[in-house]
């Protein structure tokens, strides 16, 4: 394995294009990513910081880092930067290879569960329901948490890309798998 930023080329490299990735390497700690942030305003999410750790082969930093996850992927940073450097798709190349690793926030594992179950990372709920028929709507939208065939193709999915091992998914419980300090308590 090379370095973090070799491997985010190579990963991002063959979604978004090498040249795509390689713009990690023009980034000159600005500041214009940071600054414009939407979700650096309410978190502690400092993408020019995220940037740097990566540069700096901070493998294990970035990936522990809870900021890692704080980015809404808006793309404001992607279009401030001066040099072009395209930070969010770099982030998520990022996510993707901390997650391989088994570096993954509770919250977003728990988005994948909803997902697993009903084929949404926000499913619509008994309130929403009563809502919609309210305003004369269908209690479900056409989704695929109204059509079960539809759901199971997001599972096959989960099953055949690894996810469902990756998040620690019990099929039998449709919830992550204990943990061993959970287990233990």
């Amino acid at each position: 394995m090379g370095t973090l930023v070799e491997e985010i080329i190579e990963w991002g490299g063959g979604v978004f294009g090498e040249e795509h990735m390689e713009t990690l390497l023009s980034c000159v700690q600005c500041g214009k990513c940071t600054g414009g942030c939407p979700s650096g305003r309410n978190t502690a999410l400092r993408t020019r910081k995220l940037m740097r750790m990566a540069q700096e082969d901070m493998r294990e930093e970035i990936f522990n880092a809870p900021e890692l996850w704080f980015c809404s992927t808006c793309y404001t940073c992607y279009e401030r930067c001066p040099k072009g450097v395209k930070v969010t798709d770099i982030i998520r190349t990022i996510r993707n290879i901390a997650a391989k690793e088994g570096h993954m926030l509770k919250a977003h594992k728990m988005i994948g569960v909803y997902v697993a179950k009903t084929g949404h990372a926000v499913p619509i709920g008994p309130d929403q329901m009563k809502l919609r028929e309210a305003v004369g709507l269908e209690s479900q939208p056409p989704t695929s948490q109204k059509y079960k065939e539809q759901v199971e193709q997001v599972q096959e999915i989960f099953k055949t890309t690894g996810y469902d091992v990756l998040m620690g998914l019990d099929w039998d419980t449709m919830a992550l798998k204990e943990e061993e300090g959970e287990k233990k308590k």
